[in-house]
């Protein structure tokens, strides 16, 4: 068994192999690298036995996506932490050391995320999980260092190891036995926020998210569908509203989820004033999608649900309404909420 394995998730990314994929061979020698191909039709596979045979391959049968992608992929690796990396992502030098110290030293702690800053915009942090992840009370996620659209300049204000609600899975570390136990990530989300529901899913057994700003990361963001593309806006509607079935704690599980559901409506108006039709029609079919599964979903609820799950009661109406669009001025202005 491997102490780490690097798994890059691959479909037709030939041309971000050739750009990010030297750093992680450079800057990994603590672990086996290997690259999980969603059925390539490009050269991918050819580019990585050319000019990496250090590498490892494993093809999967067809484009399965990140969540049923990566469950399939990793039943064929064998490590004891998965290091699961998007395609564009660049590494730096001694990436992997401090992930590997906080895993030895805290047994508890099964998920890690780094520090991971703009490709594009190095002194900024990345929209995917900046320096960490949580959710308010409806389940809308935000990070330090990014709220929504606003994303902070790295002054080093997140400088610190703390603990999360949810990692990023751009740069996703998660012990192997954990990673198992849960059966891995959703399959159903297909993309979008399944790694905040496997999180989620974690943190109800006990289990601790940790941040570790001493790895250090660059990621491009985008790669697989852009911001304004209304596929992501369906999925990550669908997917936050699915997460929630599953995981809300009992009490007031009804009423939580109304009020997403109201607040997803005036997502989907603010659309249609900016123009953006497509985007109200993706929540449309998100919601429809998620009527036809809650049943299902609502059988997948467990026992263990815990009630601290948020840290606010509601991101959308710090940011729109109080102005508050800065992570440390929550606390700056005393909005923690106390679930």
């Amino acid at each position: 068994m491997d102490k780490i394995a690097v798994v890059i998730l691959n479909w037709n990314g030939v041309k971000l192999l050739e750009q990010f994929l030297l750093s992680v061979v450079n800057f990994s020698p603590e672990a086996t690298i290997y690259v999980a191909d969603n059925a390539s039709t490009d050269a991918s596979i050819t580019y990585v036995k050319e000019h990496f045979p250090t590498v490892k391959i494993v093809v999967n049968a067809g484009n399965y996506g990140f969540a049923h992608g990566y469950n399939e992929a990793l039943q064929h690796i064998d490590a004891e932490i998965y290091a699961l990396i998007n395609s564009d992502i660049e590494v730096t030098e001694n990436w992997l050391q401090p992930i590997l110290d906080t895993f030895a030293k805290e047994p508890k702690t099964a998920i890690i995320q780094p520090k991971i800053l703009d490709y594009k915009n190095k002194s900024h942090f990345e929209y995917a999980g900046a320096a960490g992840g949580f959710i308010d009370k409806y389940g809308y996620p935000f990070c330090r260092g990014r709220i929504f659209e606003t994303i902070e300049k790295d002054n080093k204000q997140y400088d610190d190891n703390c603990e999360l609600f949810w990692a990023s899975g751009a740069c996703f570390f998660i012990r192997s036995t954990i990673f198992k136990n849960l059966k891995g990530f959703d399959e159903v989300f297909f993309a979008h926020q399944e790694e905040i529901d496997l999180c989620w899913r974690a943190i109800n057994l006990g289990h601790t998210i940790k941040y570790n700003s001493q790895s250090i990361v660059y990621h491009v963001g985008g790669a697989t569908l852009q911001q304004s593309n209304p596929r992501k806006t369906y999925l990550n509607f669908r997917n936050s509203l699915l997460m929630l079935t599953k995981n809300l704690p009992k009490r007031g599980f009804y009423g939580i989820l109304f009020v997403r559901m109201i607040l997803d409506g005036i997502a989907g108006i603010r659309f249609l004033t900016q123009g953006k039709f497509n985007h109200t029609w993706a929540i449309l079919q998100a919601h429809f999608s998620f009527y036809s599964l809650f049943s299902k979903y609502y059988k997948k609820r467990s026992n263990f649900q815990t009630q601290e799950y948020y840290m606010i009661k509601s991101i959308v109406f710090l940011y729109y309404v109080k102005k508050i669009h800065v992570f440390k001025d929550i606390f700056n202005n005393n909005q923690i909420n106390n679930p």
